[in-house]
């Protein structure tokens, strides 16, 4: 893919499934990766694993609930591999419940996990963009912020607000040639959905009905999502901001 050799990109959650892949394909196609997570010892072993692969990438332990450890981790990333070129706001959690049997103290974590964490991302490392006269974010919301998904109702409220939040920001910085896109993932095979699937009943009925109701007849795989976030970071890409993509094997399909 064009223009992605040599440049930064930070990948929160780059300890996990999608991080990982993500964090891997950056760094096969000629990127830095500063790979962020609360797990250290998850972000090293995709560091390490990228680094003895012949990529560039590094671990740093980042909450990005928390501002003054995500103004840290960003300045210790650029001081050891430069500017942040691309930011992949990947980071989320989720409990699966139906609205009323959850608490208030459950609505805050996953607020300030999958959104006002993505703030503090954004807000952190836009103003370096903007000096810098462009730049790449991709950030990763979900089909239940499209269409709805019981047992997600917050999940789904933060990443719909993580959508809008993308389109207004894709507005604000097209001047500054930053673009902003969003992909959201389908049923993919991460921990995320591991937990999902541990909570009902049956657990392998719930799987094949995903499969079932998927056209492309299976779960999606962390790789699959790692080729469209890395394509809207590249300069192939260079004209598409505001738009959100599902990756999701047909499963939604929305205009």
């Amino acid at each position: 893919m064009k223009d992605l050799k040599g440049k930064t990109a930070i990948v929160t959650g780059g300890g996990g499934g999608i991080g990982g892949a993500v964090s891997r394909r950056f760094a096969q196609e000629g990127a830095q990766v500063a790979v962020f997570d609360m797990n250290m010892q998850s972000a090293q072993k995709v560091a390490e694993g990228i680094m003895a692969a012949g990529g560039v990438a590094m671990a740093f332990q980042c909450d990005i609930t928390d501002r003054e450890q995500v103004d840290a981790a960003i300045a210790a990333a650029e001081s050891l591999l430069g500017p942040i070129d691309i930011l992949v706001n990947n980071a989320g959690w989720d409990i699966f419940k139906p609205f009323t049997k959850t608490v208030p103290a459950e609505w805050d974590k996953l607020i300030a996990i999958n959104l006002t964490g993505a703030l503090h991302m954004h807000h952190a490392v836009l103003p370096g963009m903007v000096a810098r006269g462009g730049g790449r974010v991709v950030n990763i919301a979900s089909d239940a912020a499209r269409g709805g998904s019981s047992g997600e109702a917050v999940y789904a409220a933060c990443k719909g607000g993580l959508v809008a939040l993308s389109k207004t920001l894709a507005r604000e910085h097209a001047r500054h040639s930053i673009t902003v896109n969003v992909v959201c993932p389908g049923p993919t095979d991460t921990a995320l959905l591991a937990g999902f699937a541990e909570g009902a009943a049956n657990p392998e009925k719930l799987m094949d009905a995903f499969k079932k109701a998927i056209p492309l007849g299976r779960i999606g795989q962390p790789d699959d999502l790692a080729g469209a976030i890395v394509f809207l970071s590249s300069g192939d890409a260079s004209f598409i901001t505001g738009q959100v993509i599902s990756v999701s094997g047909g499963l939604t399909m929305h205009g």
